[in-house]
């Protein structure tokens, strides 16, 4: 099975600044965390092996060496900006702290060890609320930091196909640019929105748009508009279909849970998923479309993957 990274969206929605390395090397651990079936707790001492970020990320062994003992050195002065609401008061509130609280690296095999924070852990593990899930696989070709949190903040509204409006200020702040870079909006398009977007319709499973939105004269956010590339699937038989109507009605209900929770899972299924709907919710939703017989038949070939016979 591809990784998943899986964050909360709050976390998705924070701002934050990290190079192309640094960001890959927190989508590794999450991925290789949830991989494992260990998951992650503010305990946890996670390993991160060059050969992953060889393999995931189509590096030289030398180039991965480096910059892994680089990024095992800036990565502990780096720190994230999210918002939640006081519970007491009601009122919006924003914190800031670090990604982790401990970090090393070992020379000679080239594995980056480090523990998350313990704010950071339940952005990452809370699956009980709204979540965004993809596969790493998506951006593993991306080598712009700006691409790879562009490409996150989309995908939460992938249900939708279409975003809010990304208030400017805060939409820099999400993508991780700083204020003193690209200030002329000219500038801005060129060296970050465009050139992610660019990354994004080009190496990842989906294409997307923008508008620019304007108070007075001034541009003061962007929304965007994006579509599932469509993948290629191998047709059922028609010989098939006879089969597929016997598994379709002997599926218990029973089944259904049991394969509809198996189902949520996997990477492909990303495409199903509401931004706005928890872990729990998808795999009941995917229970649900079980008892039709197109959506049986659209889900088969995942089925197979988990299992089902």
């Amino acid at each position: 099975m591809a990784e998943l990274v899986v964050k909360d969206n709050a976390l998705i929605q924070a701002s934050y600044t990290l190079d192309t390395v640094e960001q890959r090397l927190i989508l590794l651990a999450i991925a290789e965390a949830r991989e494992t079936g260990q998951g992650i707790t503010e305990n946890s001492l996670l390993e991160v092996h060059a050969s992953s970020y060889i393999n995931t990320f189509n590096v030289e062994k030398h180039t991965a060496y480096t910059v892994l003992r680089e990024a095992s050195k800036s990565l502990f002065d780096r720190y994230v900006t999210y918002h939640d609401i006081n519970p007491k008061t009601g009122k919006n509130r924003s914190f800031h702290c670090r990604w982790v609280d401990k970090i090393g690296y070992e020379h000679q095999s080239g594995i980056v060890f480090l523990r998350f924070t313990q704010d950071i852990v339940p952005l990452i593990t809370r699956l009980e609320e709204n979540f965004t899930k993809y596969e790493l696989q998506q951006v593993s070709k991306l080598t712009s930091s700006y691409a790879i949190r562009l490409y996150e903040l989309l995908i939460q509204w992938r249900s939708n196909g279409k975003t809010p409006i990304f208030d400017l200020l805060v939409f820099r702040q999400q993508l991780g640019v700083e204020v003193h870079q690209y200030k002329t909006m000219s500038n801005f398009k060129t060296y970050v929105l465009d050139f992610a977007l660019k990354q994004v319709n080009e190496l990842t499973d989906i294409t997307a748009k923008y508008e620019q939105h304007k108070t007075g004269r001034s541009i003061s956010g962007f929304s965007f508009t994006f579509k599932q590339k469509k993948s290629v699937s191998k047709p059922i038989e028609k010989n098939d279909e006879q089969h597929l109507i016997d598994l379709f009605s002997k599926m218990t209900d029973k089944q259904r849970h049991l394969f509809g929770s198996k189902l949520s899972d996997l990477p492909e299924m990303n495409k199903y998923s509401q931004g706005t709907e928890n872990y729990q919710q998808f795999a009941i939703r995917l229970a649900e479309k079980l008892l039709d017989f197109t959506s049986f038949k659209e889900l088969y070939p995942y089925l197979k993957k988990v299992g089902y016979r």
